[in-house]
């Protein structure tokens, strides 16, 4: 199965996809964080358009989308404008995908986009006790099955080890620790899609 994982620079999940045999590619403005040679560094339509693909996997820039951010892009705020380009580009996008590949998933966290997610997961569904609510637009492709559930061990920990990406102290990489694919998360699509 070709697949395409756009706005990775991880290789999270392209590489969970290859380690099933799958011929998967990442795609990102950024290099590969683990200098993989599947990777396309460039704009992700261009990815998109560069072949025919059996799946694509898309994690689209959050930041000015996600509802956390309501303080400095919500309406009447200063970044408001950057939103309603974030909203314009990423739907865009969902279609651009959605009108090439028959089988499409984007992920973004709960957001303000006009169109809603088929299904929202956690870290904790997939053997991560920690919270990231996430959204999964889904184009001709089954919700993902938890496989790992480990709930009572989430419920059991601190606030503060729950919600660790939340309460990552402020760096030059935090956004980036923030957005990256719990493995468990990946190895699901993986096993499940391919």
């Amino acid at each position: 199965m070709r697949v395409l994982v756009a706005c990775e620079s991880s290789g999270t999940v392209r590489e969970a996809f290859r380690a099933q045999g799958h011929e998967a590619w990442s795609c990102d403005l950024l290099p590969a964080d683990d200098g993989s040679e599947y990777h396309l560094q460039g704009d992700c339509k261009d990815a998109i358009l560069w072949r025919k693909w059996d799946l694509i996997i898309m994690h689209p820039p959050c930041t000015a989308l996600a509802v956390s951010g309501n303080a400095w892009y919500g309406k009447g705020m200063p970044k408001h404008a950057y939103r309603l380009d974030a909203i314009e580009w990423t739907t865009k996008l969902w279609e651009l995908a959605t009108s090439v590949c028959d089988k499409v998933c984007m992920e973004n966290p709960v957001g303000v986009l006009p169109f809603k997610p088929k299904q929202y997961v956690q870290p904790w569904m997939f053997g991560h006790p920690e919270s990231k609510k996430t959204g999964l637009w889904l184009h001709n492709l089954p919700k993902l099955v938890d496989t790992n559930n480990v709930k009572e061990q989430y419920d059991a920990l601190p606030r503060n080890e729950r919600m660790r990406l939340h309460y990552l102290p402020p760096s030059k990489d935090r956004w980036k620790i923030r957005s990256k694919t719990f493995q468990g998360i990946a190895d699901a699509m993986a096993n499940q899609w391919g």
